[in-house]
């Protein structure tokens, strides 16, 4: 089940007039905030009264009208703020927590759906009058149409807990007048009876929209029934050969937005980018793209520029480090390069009239800066300096690192150099799991190993549904047999650290191979079979995360208890004959504290050499409860491998840290 709401999400509010009053959310106490509109003419500020037994909460939105006498806003009730915290406080506090199998959603799950509780009003800024817009019911999302006369909105209608599906929920989504009027679920009030499976997008009035359902690309329009197909397959899905499924695959058009005039659909299949007709459904590529073919890029949708005329996209290569901005002109079919080097670009943002592109990114291995480029888009003017202290600093280089697996696929992985650092030499070296690494990013930990004299080494793996465990060892070992060839790593000073899904990785992959001569688990797991049904805040996350997405052990634990069993650490702990550093926070909801801690009583019962840290009141992974915590956090792990990878190391020979 997948939603993805692209108009409501993130989309800027309308205003076809300059704006003369700002409309501020400011705390007051606890959950609830003040309304304050403040005059930019008068500069007086008006707190605005809401209605008795309402107000607005953490996150309330905020969206004018497009003549901006309206500000429309979401409200929670008094009433619903008890039940909440009833809720909360029977879960935590009992006397007695009783849950059932007959309920239809896990008591944490219907917890958190409550948090979709809302009503809607609008305020008139000339009178402060408040007015219902919407009732209060399981609102998940709502906006204003440019012209102002609707309330478009989805309202969520599960009916019991998803297991297939992290977070789990089916919404429809409906319209309704702006002044009020039609309730909630009456005939003609539904736009689209399920958002289940459906990807949507609309246009910039708010009145007409894309959406993929069963590999169809569709078009509609609110207050109108009938719904337009003008992509995909249309053979019977009953065919399942490999030939029918190639062919729905390439028919498959997936919305990501609307051009500026509304005339076509920018939209993509597993070929790359194209243009979409939304009147004869003719397409034209735009960039191709190919997951199979590494001589493709990676693409992003930017934006339409404010003629209409050009579509902008985001690429990355995917076999080095060149990354940039395309330039695709609609009239001539011409695809151009903006910007191509070897910086990272990315979080793009188009303006609401599309003279002005947004940027995230900057030099590799260093902290991301905001950026703008203004039409006709042909430099980048720097809008922040985020970290001025490491601008001269000198941070060590960084190479992209080609390398087989054990099973001889092609793997990637990034490589820190510390200064100084001295080719032909071979340097104690840690590698940081967890799945695939390409790019050169910024990273704090692996910064402050290479200052204290360590090559960092980031490897990609590959995983089989169903044996995770051998992924790492697979591909962590074939990188290190690469650096110890190539003359950086030092085979006898070899560590390795991972956090969350990399700290499982590091417990297990020291279960399979002794050549790391230390080890760090942050915040992961060591026992599949526990993890499975705990972290009962999470709802459904560990059973899914174990048998569908980031485990995949592609199997419930009913059907495959080997393969569980098979990727505990905790199982073999007594193989392991690395030092292990455990560090975990008690506050973690995510990966708790109790799952990692049997790992440290069984090495403990085991004779072996293991330590454990937990942060009281730290979370999931770096713990950010205090300066005082981080700062522990990362001497303990400095420390610990300075212990067991520079014992005996003479100093002559060791490289040089900043």
């Amino acid at each position: 089940m997948h939603v993805e709401l692209l108009y409501f999400d993130g989309c800027p509010n309308w205003r076809e007039t300059e704006q003369r009053i700002l409309a501020v959310l400011s705390h007051a106490s606890d959950d609830r905030f003040d309304v304050l509109l403040w005059d930019r003419a008068t500069r007086k500020v008006t707190t605005v009264r809401m209605p008795s037994g309402r107000y607005p909460g953490s996150g309330s939105d905020l969206q004018w009208s497009a003549d901006g006498e309206r500000l429309f806003l979401s409200l929670r009730s008094d009433a619903w703020r008890g039940k909440a915290s009833a809720e909360f406080a029977r879960l935590t506090t009992g006397p007695r927590i009783v849950q059932a199998s007959s309920e239809p959603f896990l008591s944490w799950d219907g917890l958190n759906r409550t948090g979709n509780v809302r009503s809607v009003v609008a305020v008139d800024v000339r009178s402060a009058r408040v007015s219902d817009v919407l009732p209060e019911a399981f609102t998940q999302q709502w906006l204003l149409p440019k012209d102002g006369a609707s309330v478009l909105y989805t309202e969520d209608i599960t009916k019991k807990t998803d297991y297939d599906v992290i977070g789990g929920s089916e919404h429809r989504l409906m319209v309704r007048p702006a002044q009020g009027g039609i309730p909630t679920g009456a005939a003609g009030n539904v736009v689209l009876p399920t958002l289940k499976g459906v990807r949507l997008t609309w246009t910039r009035d708010g009145r007409r929209f894309a959406y993929l359902r069963d590999d169809g690309l569709f078009i509609g329009t609110v207050g109108d029934s009938a719904r337009r197909r003008i992509a995909g397959d249309t053979a019977a899905r009953s065919d399942t050969s490999a030939a029918a499924r190639t062919r729905r695959a390439r028919e498959r058009f997936t919305p990501i937005d609307w051009t500026r005039d509304g005339s076509s659909l920018v939209a993509s299949t597993p070929q790359g980018m194209w243009l979409v007709d939304a009147s004869t459904g003719a397409r034209t590529p735009v960039a191709a793209s190919s997951d199979s073919l590494q001589s493709t890029p990676r693409l992003q949708y930017i934006g339409t520029g404010a003629d209409g005329r050009h579509v902008y996209v985001g690429m990355q290569s995917r076999t080095s480090w060149a990354r940039g901005i395309l330039r695709f002109d609609r009239t001539t079919g011409v695809l151009d390069t903006l910007v191509q080097d070897s910086r990272h670009y990315g979080a793009f943002r188009m303006s609401e009239d599309g003279s002005t592109m947004i940027v995230s990114g900057g030099d590799g291995n260093r902290p991301y800066d905001l950026w703008a480029m203004s039409a006709p888009f042909t430099s980048l003017r720097r809008l922040t300096t985020a970290n001025p202290q490491l601008a001269e600093r000198d941070l060590g280089a960084t190479s992209l690192l080609t390398y087989l697996d054990a099973d001889g696929r092609p793997e990637f992985g990034v490589v820190h150099y510390p200064r100084g650092y001295v080719k032909g030499r071979a340097y104690p070296t840690v590698f940081i799991v967890y799945e695939n690494f390409f790019a050169d990013t910024w990273d704090g930990v692996a910064n402050l190993l290479n200052a204290n004299g360590y090559v960092v080494v980031k490897p990609s793996v590959n995983f089989d549904i169903g044996y995770p465990g051998e992924a790492w060892v697979k591909g962590v070992t074939a990188a290190a047999n690469k650096l110890i060839e190539m003359g950086v790593a030092d085979s006898a000073r070899l560590g390795v650290s991972g956090t969350s899904y990399g700290g499982f990785a590091t417990n297990l992959l020291i279960t399979q191979t002794n050549r790391f001569k230390a080890a760090v688990n942050i915040s992961g797991k060591v026992d599949m079979i526990s993890f499975y049904t705990d972290s009962p805040r999470l709802g459904v996350r560990n059973v899914h995360a174990a048998e569908k997405s980031q485990d995949r052990i592609g199997a419930t634990l009913w059907q495959q208890p080997q393969k569980y069993l098979a990727n505990s650490a905790i199982m073999y702990a007594d193989r392991i004959t690395t030092p292990l550093l455990l560090m975990t926070g008690e506050l973690d909801a995510n990966v708790p504290a109790i799952n990692t801690r049997e790992m440290y009583y069984a090495l403990r019962r085991l004779g072996k050499d293991v330590t454990w840290v937990s942060y009281a009141k730290g979370g999931h992974g770096t713990p950010l409860s205090s300066l005082d915590d981080w700062t522990d956090f990362h001497a303990r792990m400095l420390t610990f491998f300075d212990t067991h990878l520079k014992r005996g190391l003479r100093v002559d020979a060791a490289p040089r840290g900043n």
